[in-house]
């Protein structure tokens, strides 16, 4: 069965583009990216498996899903769960600012030392980096991707699991070339990466409508062949 995926530069271009032409605003995309992101960890670990959930978010610059995983945060509060966040660069957009005053109105905890939390946790949602991210990880976040590589707690990640190339998947070698989470969430799209993912994959926050030039977006699909996916487990949801 082949599937579509969209590109890194496709992906930022139709953001553009639903920004614009299609009229959304950023507060909206993030919050229909979020709330799909909450609905993936309700359904893979609902509140019986264990309410500790553990949100590792990126500092919210450029196309990382920091702030896809606050609003999650937010849902999964509301849910029954009980979030903590690992935010260490937070960011000075207000946008973000406000979605940190909103957890922090929930009383919902800030965690400094993201290995330790971890060890007391029921499930990761790992928010760090997006599908522009390219070349080496910045501190402080090689430490948590070396958590992430370790840990026996399942994972759930935001459109890319962090540190991989979102064209070719994990690093060859090194730290993140052995992080394989449990779940895949792609937002709007599959990204190429898809085709090395071995876990449970969801599609989710998917706003595309056919408005004008939206459509133009189809043609930058690449089409993958699912059979090259190496792990029989590895399926797409909505």
């Amino acid at each position: 069965m082949a599937f579509k995926t969209l590109t890194g530069k496709a992906a930022a271009a139709l953001d553009k583009e639903l920004m614009s032409t299609c009229a959304f605003s950023i507060d909206q995309l993030m919050e229909l990216a979020g709330l799909s992101v909450s609905q993936v960890v309700y359904r893979v670990h609902p509140p019986n498996k264990g309410r500790r959930v553990l949100v590792a978010c990126g500092p919210g610059n450029n196309a990382d899903v920091g702030g896809d995983g606050l609003v999650a945060a937010r849902h999964l509060r509301h849910y029954g769960y009980e979030p903590s966040i690992y935010y260490p660069k937070r960011s000075k957009y207000e946008l973000y600012q406000r979605l940190a005053k909103q957890l922090e109105d929930l009383n919902v905890p800030f965690v400094d030392d993201f290995p330790k939390a971890l060890q007391g946790t029921d499930h990761v949602v790992d928010a760090i980096f997006g599908f522009s991210f390219s070349g080496e990880v910045r501190e402080p976040f090689p430490a948590v991707i070396k958590a992430l590589e370790e840990t026996k707690v399942p994972v759930t990640s935001v459109d890319a699991p962090s540190s991989w190339n979102i064209e070719e998947g994990p690093p060859k070698s090194g730290l993140g070339s052995s992080f394989n989470p449990a779940v895949l969430i792609s937002l709007t799209a599959p990204k190429p990466l898809v085709k090395h993912f071995k876990g449970r994959h969801f599609i989710g926050g998917r706003p595309v409508p056919p408005c004008k030039n939206a459509t133009r977006f189809q043609g930058a699909l690449l089409t993958l062949d699912a059979g090259d996916r190496p792990d029989r487990r590895g399926r797409s949801e909505r």
